[in-house]
């Protein structure tokens, strides 16, 4: 039987080697601009998760936690992606279990996440599998 466990990515080593997760999700990143970003994000309270099977990582979360007027304390999830090996094996489902116990612990009132309106599969995930409400749309304006 596999070896599993979630725990916090701290070590540059453990950033390493779970980029290439990450990647699969955020593909316009390459490996310096996400140390760079992820260095800016973990100044701003973002956390990096990640499931390992074996000590290898196999999904990956990043969450932080915000205050607002409409959720009030939450944990807002930005990634959340398993390797494209090991889908459909509830790592993702453990992973996202582990956040919400983790809001809980953080005092949170809800866990909130966006997901790309193409993103049919995790939708259904995300409503069908572990009972997320879909509320609203996000909008973005490109200043660039």
């Amino acid at each position: 039987m596999s070896d599993a466990e979630i725990r916090e990515v701290t070590s540059d080593a453990d950033r390493r080697d779970v980029f290439p997760i990450l990647v699969q999700l955020r593909d316009h990143l390459d490996e310096e601009s996400y140390f760079e970003l992820l260095e800016e994000m973990r100044a701003e309270g973002y956390r990096l998760f990640a499931r390992f099977v074996d000590d290898e990582p196999v999904a990956v979360a990043g969450v932080t936690i915000a205050t607002n007027f409409y959720l009030g304390r939450h944990a807002y999830v930005y990634d959340l992606v398993t390797t494209a090996e090991e889908r459909s094996n509830g790592h993702g489902e453990r992973l996202l279990e582990f956040v919400h116990e983790w809001a809980a612990e953080n005092d949170c009132d809800a866990v909130e996440l966006e997901s790309g309106l193409w993103r049919d599969d995790a939708h259904r995930f995300y409503t069908d599998r572990m009972g997320y409400e879909k509320y609203c749309y996000s909008f973005v304006y490109d200043l660039s």
